[in-house]
């Protein structure tokens, strides 16, 4: 398996703890050879706008073998996670709700 590259952690600005909104786990194609500071300003450019959507990204990763980038997001729903991706200048259709952890 290729080296992962994965983005801090970051506590959601003025989030509540045990919210109840849904995770998302997002995927995005094409970034071959893409590197850290890469993945940091395309996370940081998700984290300058979420809150106009609702969203909060808390985790990604890079697989620069594989040319795929993975988004872990707290969000109301797919779409907005898929709006916030569209501003940031990334766009993916591929988003998927986690199941609820019992």
């Amino acid at each position: 398996m290729g080296r992962r590259i994965m983005s801090p952690d970051r506590d959601p600005a003025g989030a509540q703890k045990g919210s109840s909104m849904p995770k998302f786990m997002d995927v995005h194609e094409g970034f071959h050879g893409a590197t850290q500071e890469q993945l940091a300003e395309a996370h940081q450019r998700d984290l300058d706008t979420e809150g106009q959507d609702g969203v909060h990204f808390e985790h990604a990763w890079l697989d620069p073998e594989s040319g795929k980038v993975f988004c872990l997001s707290t969000a109301p729903d797919k779409e907005a996670v898929m709006r916030v991706h569209e501003r940031s200048g990334h766009p993916t259709d591929q988003v998927f709700e986690l199941p609820v952890e019992a």
